[in-house]
């Protein structure tokens, strides 16, 4: 039995559910739900709804190359765990959405989606009542580096992530096998599951897509691809030989999924990061909490929602990296007197001229949601660079009164929190994040008096 040719249901023996208990969970979208439901009472709005987050639910990534029979073990967890499968498919298919029918449109022409679209499909997605309550799957997403740092970036953190593997000469060889059945959308294979009704035999075609040639291209894709997401998923991420038969690819794969990560921080880091805007604070903070296990917590929180979040037992356990807050010396004198003191406080240092390159220079196309910007990733056309529309937080002058803002509080936040370590942020995010980890692993350096 293959893994990319599995029976069509889960056998008996695999019934037995195992409950996972890795406390890890970032909030999403609670300002899209402010705006959505628009409570009488917001504040206990937002408490309730911080307490729908289930500590116990999947949040898994599986990804493998053409035909390592990912799509069938995702299938499989997800009916074994009682979690929701996300795919792109599943993602552009939803209705009454124009994002997913913008998303559908440029997948018709182009057979992909446009990476900031496909994200914000996702983010969506995952903050649904039901991916809260039973988790989630995500089967062959992301793609590329850039998608993994977005889906970070955004707050969406896997709890586990398995990569299955074989031979390009073994994954060949099953594609060409691969049948389907036009009726049913049944996948079949001549050697490894070949049906026995003679009904279903005569109508199964040839998929497009899985000749030699083109296999052996959508191989070279993802292997140079597959290498460079490796780095984003540390100490989270298992491989899974896909060279087996599927049934031991799914009990490897669902004993993994089961096991409960523990940081690999020297203590339980409490992380508060400050910076202007664009000095990337929420990029460092969605690789902290990814390195770390830390909880992520997002700076659209008011103090008491904050308390809430920080009480629960993730935090107390785990740690957390605040971002963007405390804003000013009284909202640091107000945590301070709750009793949330951070023990590692970073402040990134970006010129003011970088902050308004890396800000004023964004655009967004208005079509597919897709974000360029006009210096490091201009648009590939003149057509597309001509709708292009700047969001009016990005203008030269708000983002010049952001920075004054920022600066102004600083001084006072840097004595308050006297061994605040400062970090140049105008430098490539891995480099930033090598010095935040650096400033975490050691001691803090003693202050001269």
């Amino acid at each position: 039995m293959d893994a990319t040719t599995a029976p069509h249901h889960i056998p008996p023996e695999m019934s037995q559910y195992g409950e996972e208990n890795h406390i890890f969970e970032i909030m999403q979208n609670m300002l899209e739900q402010l705006l959505i439901h628009q409570p009488k009472d917001p504040i206990l709005f937002m408490i309730n709804h911080l307490q729908l987050d289930n500590d116990n639910v999947p949040k898994i990534v599986i990804l493998g190359p053409p035909a390592s029979g990912k799509t069938t073990i995702a299938m499989w967890l997800c009916k074994h765990l009682n979690s929701n499968l996300l795919t792109v498919e599943n993602l552009i298919a939803k209705e009454f959405s124009s994002l997913a029918a913008a998303a559908r449109k440029h997948y018709q022409i182009n057979k992909r989606v446009p990476s900031m679209q496909l994200v914000r499909l996702i983010q969506d997605r995952v903050s649904e009542d039901d991916c809260v309550r039973r988790g989630w799957i995500l089967d062959g997403i992301p793609e590329t580096r850039e998608q993994a740092l977005m889906i970070q970036t955004v707050g969406i953190t896997p709890r586990h992530v398995i990569v299955l593997s074989a031979p390009d000469t073994v994954l060949i060889e099953r594609n060409l096998g691969k049948r389907i059945d036009p009726q049913t959308g049944e996948i079949y294979h001549t050697t490894f599951d070949w049906p026995s009704e003679s009904e279903i035999q005569d109508r199964l075609i040839v998929p497009v897509g899985i000749s030699e040639l083109e296999t052996a291209g959508k191989l070279l894709e993802y292997h140079r691809n597959i290498v460079r997401i490796f780095p984003s998923y540390p100490k989270i991420l298992k491989v899974i030989s896909a060279d087996q038969p599927c049934v031991d690819v799914f009990y490897q794969a669902l004993t993994y999924v089961q096991t409960n990560h523990r940081s690999n921080a020297p203590f339980t880091p409490r992380v508060l990061l400050c910076g202007p805007m664009g000095s990337g604070k929420s990029l460092q903070a969605a690789l902290l909490a990814q390195k770390y296990s830390l909880v992520n917590v997002p700076d659209s929180l008011i103090m008491k929602v904050l308390s809430e979040r920080l009480n629960q037992q993730d935090c107390i356990q785990k740690g957390w990296v605040l971002h963007g807050f405390p804003r000013d010396l009284d909202q640091a004198l107000m945590m301070d007197s709750l009793g949330y003191k951070p023990n590692r406080v970073f402040f990134l240092n970006v010129p003011f001229d970088s902050v308004l390159e890396r800000l004023t220079l964004r655009r967004t196309d208005p079509i597919t949601g897709e974000r360029y910007h006009l210096m490091y990733k201009p648009p590939p056309t003149t057509e597309i660079q001509d709708r292009l529309l700047q969001n009016p937080k990005d203008a030269e002058e708000h983002v010049k009164f952001k920075m004054d803002l920022f600066y102004r509080n600083a001084a006072e936040l840097e004595e308050f929190y006297g061994q605040a370590l400062t970090i140049n942020g105008d430098q490539d995010p891995y480099t930033v994040f090598e010095y935040i980890e650096s400033g975490i692993i050691n001691p803090l350096p003693q202050k001269v008096p």
